[in-house]
């Protein structure tokens, strides 16, 4: 009896990383980092003066106390500030995600689905116009074979 040869480790190892989901994952880590740096810009850049006119120009700066005194490292602070930084970044980040790749992909894909199926269209009524042409040439042939039987 002969034995099947299980693939080697290093073949699976190969195999997986030629999958095109994988590849794929790999550049979206690496957009998401790069993109990553421009919110924290915008939000370093643009949101926190916007918010610092209010008060500071970082939101790091932002807390309240939760002991009597929060004099340097003494006392419970709670960074509310870093917080809301955060906050703000993953919202920057969503809108931006959506509004210049979500919501372009999505009426980009529905117009192409409306070009797909207007064609699909055209192509049912082209076949149907050819089937109702062709039994009208099968009524005329069974017309004519009618008539030329009678005069036999």
């Amino acid at each position: 009896m002969s034995e099947k040869k299980e693939p080697s480790v290093l073949q699976g190892f190969k195999a997986f990383l030629m999958r095109g989901n994988v590849v794929d994952l790999a550049v979206a880590v690496v957009i998401g980092a790069a993109f990553t740096n421009i919110v924290n810009a915008v939000v370093k850049g643009i949101i926190n003066p916007v918010v610092g006119a209010i008060g500071t120009k970082n939101l790091d700066h932002y807390s309240s106390c939760l002991s009597s005194s929060c004099e340097g490292e003494k006392g419970i602070q709670i960074l509310w500030g870093s917080v809301l930084g955060a906050a703000l970044s993953f919202v920057i980040t969503a809108a931006v995600v959506y509004f210049l790749m979500v919501l372009p992909m999505a009426k980009y894909l529905a117009r192409q689905e409306a070009r797909r199926k207007a064609k699909e269209g055209t192509q049912e009524i082209i076949e149907v116009t050819e089937l109702e042409v062709l039994k009208e040439i099968r009524d005329a042939l069974v017309a004519q074979r009618g008539s030329g039987h009678d005069r036999q």
